[in-house]
């Protein structure tokens, strides 16, 4: 079963009644903002959606605080859900105890009465995050790491720009490649160690319930230098000394990778058969929720930065701005983020004021406010711009004009990131599903409609857990 296969026209799709703009439809609405979630959620099992006998498929996802699952049947209907943060070891954060533990408490959250039907499981992981393992040892002793996404490893550059494409996804100091060349550099110089692997974050996950060393899906891998449009890792990456340390098997997400363990299969009661599959990184598994995959249709997420997904024919990659492309079946899902976004209005609005505010904003009057709200200075996307400071004056005496100008100075930038995406070869936007705290906002949402000129919906999934669960179900439902 492809990817794009899962897709379902979402209930946020159905169509208004005629004659009703979207801007007149939420001109008396008032709107909420999502609170940041930082606390754990209760494991909450859904009534009414008993299993039975009913196959099910489990998927987890391993964010940056904490970790959550969300158990679905083939109709994609959830049974059951829940989230841990990560727990503390030691003094200082050991993040692979902690993840594995994390792991092994949620599987053992899922209701006794679920756990027979459990018939598949995938994991995403955040890009980037890389860790180096002893692959002689069955028990994956950590050699180094786990390095983190958002770790800078500049001192592997100059070695990785005489090598890589100008531009390339790897000419990054946070990629997945600058973290192996530059422990290689600092341990394996004078003679590397062959047992030596690297393993991305799900794929060390999903090995402890698997045991399979050298398992990769083509997205985790891109950031490594894996060539999803070939299918293979380039000749210029093949011929460096690390080499062998590179994932031997790099399949699509979704795909059987083997059985789970006996004794992980034993200890939580899940089904004789139950198969472990191929993950993805986290922003990939949270798209995928959305159910939305025609070439056009993009997923904008609405929280503390500005990040837009778009589904492509053509791939598209330009380091400059932090653009990439992940494969999607045949297709390519083209993404940049901007560092504007949620985490500008709560450095200048309470959540109180953002709903009061918002009240008094006619989303069909455009602002003449020109901003560019950012946090601090640096911009990456649409504009690469270290320096760019952010540009919050004038400031009117009204709070409501002030915000409405804020806001639509955000979709002025998520425009201006579409059209650039268009500029680069991706397929122009043609319908824009919202993700993340803004997605709450209806003012918001009509603001952007009348910039952007396309539809824009609220997605009716956003969790990276049920984009992961879906993966599981079609590695369950297709057996390759």
């Amino acid at each position: 079963m492809p990817i794009l296969s899962l897709s379902a026209k979402p209930l946020s799709r159905l169509p208004a009644k005629r004659g009703l703009s979207r801007l007149s439809r939420v001109q008396n609405l008032a709107f909420t903002t999502s609170r940041i979630r930082i606390t754990m959620l209760k494991q909450q099992d859904h009534p009414g959606n008993e299993s039975g006998s009913r196959p099910l498929y489990l998927g987890i996802d391993f964010g940056t605080s904490g970790a959550r699952y969300a158990l679905i049947d083939k109709q994609g209907a959830i049974h059951s859900e829940g989230k841990r943060t990560y727990p503390a070891v030691g003094q200082t954060t050991n993040w692979a105890s902690s993840w594995r533990e994390a792991l092994f408490q949620l599987l053992g959250d899922i209701p006794s009465v679920h756990q027979p039907s459990v018939s598949s499981i995938s994991i995403d992981g955040t890009s980037s995050t890389t860790l180096i393992i002893d692959s002689c040892r069955n028990n994956g002793e950590l050699l180094a790491g786990p390095f983190l996404y958002n770790e800078s490893f500049p001192d592997a550059l100059p070695m990785i720009s005489s090598i890589a494409p100008a531009n390339h996804t790897v000419c990054s100091g946070s990629s997945t490649l600058c973290k192996l060349v530059s422990w290689w550099n600092k341990h394996c110089l004078n003679g590397g160690d062959d047992s030596a692997i690297l393993m991305h974050q799900s794929d060390w996950l999903l090995w402890l319930l698997h045991g399979e060393y050298g398992v990769c899906d083509y997205n985790n891998t891109l950031k490594v230098g894996y060539d999803p449009e070939t299918g293979s890792y380039p000749s210029w990456l093949m011929s460096q000394p690390y080499s062998h340390m590179l994932p031997s098997s790099v399949r699509a997400p979704g795909v059987p990778i083997g059985p789970i363990k006996e004794d992980v299969r034993s200890q939580y009661g899940f089904s004789n058969d139950c198969v472990v599959c191929t993950g993805t990184t986290d922003s990939i598994a949270a798209f995928l929720a959305a159910r939305t995959t025609d070439p056009g249709k993009a997923v904008t997420s609405l929280g503390s930065t500005l990040a837009i997904k778009l589904v492509s024919r053509v791939r598209v990659e330009d380091a400059r701005f932090g653009v990439y492309s992940h494969r999607l079946d045949d297709q390519w899902l083209v993404g940049g983020a901007s560092n504007s976004g949620g985490v500008v209005l709560r450095q200048l609005f309470s959540n109180d004021q953002l709903v009061t505010l918002s009240r008094d904003i006619d989303p069909s009057s455009p602002s003449p406010l020109d901003y560019y709200p950012l946090p601090k200075k640096g911009e990456r996307f649409p504009v690469s711009d270290p320096d760019m400071e952010p540009r919050l004056e004038p400031r009117p005496d009204s709070d409501a004009e002030y915000l409405h100008g804020i806001l639509e100075s955000m979709a002025r930038i998520e425009a201006s990131g579409y059209k650039l995406l268009k500029e680069l070869g991706a397929t122009p936007v043609e319908e824009v599903f919202t993700a993340g705290g803004g997605a709450q906002n209806e003012k918001w949402t009509a603001i952007r409609e009348r910039v952007l000129g396309v539809p824009v919906w609220k997605a009716e999934q956003t969790e990276a857990a049920y984009g992961a669960a879906l993966l599981a179900l079609r590695g369950a439902t297709t057996g390759s």
